[in-house]
């Protein structure tokens, strides 16, 4: 613990990720009881406040049907971690799996494995997801369907690289000479060695899945209205750029804000986990 916060404490911007990404879970943890008007995440229309430019109570103004910009943050922010934990929580198992084994097993299972996994890396990760949310039914389940297609062999491919250099370590040729399992092997020798990395990269990718997923949004394929959504209110925003500027602004700096902070904690946990080793 002593040596975490001398780490933290060294990089100013170390705390400052974790400030901004303590702001992201808990507004969206508690976006019942900090939104002002929680009602408005859903079909609600008041045409009285609509359009406003951002004043007291609306402090981030009020989309084109009256409906407050805030609140609707607030929520958006919600989904857009309950699909970033969803992915991870899918993707990561099968991803690690797959590169423990193709590393630990080599041969046939080797190119099988990971020439599957270059199939996956060859397409650009944004068209392999629209392509499967254009076949599909945009919603929130099938946008994580489709980012947890194209997420996995990201980690196939970084387990698979350690995975080949941690089964010529002494720890691994010892299990073997005492006659332990390949399970045992790859999920008890190996894979903890491989954590540290695992971790570090979850980190960074919930900034990117948050970031991937409102780019699907934006281009109409993500989760659809009335449900809050960073990606979708700023494509609906732009089209009234620059007179009503707070309905781009704003849900775009909530994206940044959120991808900013995530990254600033993966490279706090890369130094951290990096001296821990």
């Amino acid at each position: 613990m002593k040596r975490t916060l001398a780490i933290l404490l060294a990089n100013p911007l170390s705390l400052l990720g974790v400030v901004l990404v303590s702001l992201v879970v808990l507004s969206a943890l508690f976006a019942d009881f900090i939104a002002p008007f929680p009602e408005h995440r859903g079909a609600v229309v008041d045409f009285v406040n609509f359009n406003k430019a951002p004043e007291w109570p609306y402090i981030f103004g009020t989309d084109l049907v009256g409906r407050d910009m805030f609140s609707r943050i607030l929520y958006a922010y919600r989904i857009s971690l309950i699909l970033g934990v969803v992915v991870l929580a899918i993707a990561v198992p099968i991803g690690v799996t797959i590169g423990l084994v193709a590393g630990y097993l080599g041969g046939r299972w080797e190119y099988a494995l990971m020439r599957l996994t270059d199939v996956f890396l060859s397409v650009p990760p944004l068209v392999l997801a629209m392509s499967i949310m254009g076949v599909l039914q945009p919603t929130l389940a099938n946008g994580m369907l489709a980012v947890t297609a194209m997420w996995w062999p990201w980690y196939t491919r970084l387990v698979y690289n350690i995975t080949r250099g941690e089964k010529e370590e002494g720890y691994v040729l010892a299990a073997e000479v005492i006659g332990a399992s390949r399970a045992h092997i790859i999920f008890r020798e190996i894979l903890p060695n491989c954590v540290p990395a695992i971790i570090t990269k979850m980190t960074l990718d919930m900034g990117f899945v948050i970031l991937i997923a409102s780019s699907l949004s934006f281009l109409g394929l993500g989760v659809q209205p009335p449900t809050p959504d960073l990606g979708s209110m700023v494509a609906d925003g732009a089209k009234y750029l620059p007179d009503s500027w707070w309905l781009t602004i704003f849900p775009g700096l909530a994206i940044l804000v959120a991808v900013f902070g995530f990254n600033l904690i993966g490279d706090a946990l890369r130094d951290i986990l990096g001296a821990e080793q």
